[in-house]
């Protein structure tokens, strides 16, 4: 009895830290590549930087939703300034309306690469071929992440008897 109360502690700091929510920082699975096994829903916002007008866009993304997007200092593109607007209404306008269809949905461990991918793309010289791998890998992102299934969750089971009737 004297190390019940010690194991019923442990238990409880080990569930807080296990059931933690952290959606700030992208679930890491080490060996396998974010493009081919998603490992959540595509939530995250990414804009192809070769690909958008811009400023002279008929249908900006930053003047429909100003909140998540803003143009680029160094090139006058469209950017994400905010994550976790899914669910936002006029950033799902902005994605849908625009022409040049630049903006993407992206799971948090492929939004990682391909920005990366697009800074080391922008740096001067720029590499065409960088260029090719971003749009490929937005091509395979945008499959995967269609394909992507939430896991089943287990139907709950009670033990308690219920009398319908």
């Amino acid at each position: 009895m004297k190390d019940a109360d010690a194991l019923i502690k442990r238990v409880i700091w080990a569930y807080e830290i296990l059931s933690k929510d952290q959606p700030d920082e992208p679930f890491r699975r080490p060996g396998i590549d974010p493009f081919d096994e998603p490992e959540c829903e595509a939530y995250d916002l990414f804009v192809n930087e070769f690909q958008c007008v811009g400023k002279g866009c008929p249908y900006s993304c930053v003047k429909r939703a100003p909140h998540a997007f803003s143009f680029s200092t160094e090139n006058a593109t469209a950017c994400v300034i905010s994550q976790g607007h899914s669910d936002d209404y006029l950033v799902q306008l902005a994605v849908g309306q625009c022409p040049r269809n630049c903006i993407h949905y992206v799971t948090p461990s492929q939004r990682e690469v391909l920005e990366d991918l697009l800074q080391s793309a922008l740096a001067a010289p720029y590499d065409i071929a960088e260029a090719a791998l971003l749009d490929s890998l937005i091509a395979k992102a945008r499959f995967e992440n269609n394909r992507y299934q939430k896991p089943k969750r287990k139907p709950k089971v009670s033990t308690e008897y219920v009398d319908w009737v």
